[in-house]
């Protein structure tokens, strides 16, 4: 299938070459012009100071206890792995040693284990058995203070979480675990006895708005009064959803006014009513405006597990021997292939490694795969 999109792609570009570049030919140049000089510094978090205010002040009235878990939880895209690490870089968890695991639904608890002891040894571990597993632990925990994440949870069978506390449990240092999940009745079973799990709620349109803005660089936009009032509509379809603002407010940036127009009256809001529905509907946005090549080289992703980590260059390498990237008379297959990777990351579809135990150089060249959100 993929052999066929190249081929058809490629044909066109053939049959086309002695004309004047498309309108996608000068976006994709536009964007390679505006984009590749972008900072490294994260954007402001919109909206989350009183939640994550909110954790600290939980945690601190129960970190008396030597293990303490407390779960955050509420619906797909609404932002808990970004109120986690919120708490997770927090200067009241500097002197803990920290870790972070991504669970996924394909849980495993020795492979939790290992990911536990390669953070706290810089060695890559591959303890065979439980036993083993569970002696290496104690070891590391004893006398620490550790700061543990467990990132987007699904098991549900209480056996298997009763497995889980025992091995977190395992040392007398004291332990604070965060767990994200989509599922209360899961937070509930899982938190400790003193601690309620806490819900995440939805944002407000305003902040919506705000991340909207900040996405499409709105401010150094001359037709804002034009754009303010279909923006505030488009944030009104985002359901409160961060991630559904983060991924329109990209796609929106550059776009006139008739486009933003067209993104607010799309079809697409009304295919479902489901909970959540409006990151599904963002998503399916963005990805109908990708240019042909983008959407092929977005397409060889599903290769990938959802949560693996990938390099950066040996993704970017892959589409390039495959074929998925257009030829440009001005660009090199590099410089496209690193815009490529830029508007998926600006649109969601990707998103950095969060992987804590390497230099923040490194983690900007790794990078998860989402496969929904």
């Amino acid at each position: 299938m993929l052999e066929m999109m190249v081929a058809e792609l490629n044909n066109n570009e053939h049959r086309h070459c002695n004309l004047m570049p498309t309108d996608n030919s000068n976006r994709t140049v536009q964007q390679l012009a505006d984009r590749e000089t972008s900072s490294d510094v994260e954007q402001v978090i919109i909206g989350r100071t009183k939640e994550k205010q909110k954790i600290l002040s939980i945690l601190s009235e129960s970190i008396t206890e030597e293990m303490v878990i407390l779960p955050i939880y509420g619906i797909g895209g609404i932002g808990k792995t970004t109120l986690a690490q919120l708490v997770f870089n927090d200067p009241k968890f500097q002197d803990y040693t920290r870790v972070w695991v991504y669970v996924s639904q394909e849980f495993n608890l020795n492979k939790i284990g290992n990911s536990i002891i390669t953070q706290l040894t810089d060695k890559i571990s591959n303890i065979p058995t439980k036993q083993m597993l569970h002696k290496r632990l104690k070891e590391l925990f004893d006398g620490k203070s550790i700061l543990i994440v467990l990132d987007d949870l699904w098991e549900e069978n209480p056996k298997e979480l009763d497995k889980m506390k025992v091995m977190l449990g395992l040392g007398l240092g004291s332990k604070v675990i965060i767990v994200t999940t989509r599922d209360g009745g899961l937070a509930r079973k899982f938190c400790s006895p003193a601690v309620a799990p806490y819900k995440l709620e939805t944002l407000t349109v305003n902040e919506c708005w705000t991340i909207i803005k900040q996405k499409a660089d709105f401010e150094d936009r001359i037709d804002q009064e034009q754009l303010e009032h279909i923006g505030r509509e488009i944030a009104t379809k985002c359901g409160g959803v961060a991630l559904a603002a983060q991924s329109l407010g990209y796609m929106l940036n550059g776009m006139r006014s008739d486009e933003w127009e067209s993104v607010r009256d799309s079809h697409i809001w009304n295919l479902s009513t489901s909970v959540g529905h409006e990151v599904l509907a963002s998503l399916q946005l963005s990805y109908s405006h990708m240019s042909a090549w983008l959407k092929l080289c977005f397409s060889y992703c599903a290769i990938f597990r959802k949560g693996q980590t990938i390099a950066k260059y040996d993704l970017i390498h892959q589409w390039i021997a495959l074929g998925f990237v257009e030829q440009s008379r001005i660009f090199d297959s590099m410089q496209l292939c690193e815009n490529y990777v830029t508007q998926l990351l600006g649109m969601s579809f990707l998103q950095y490694s969060k992987i804590p135990w390497v230099s923040y150089n490194t983690r900007r060249q790794i990078y998860y795969i989402l496969h929904d959100a």
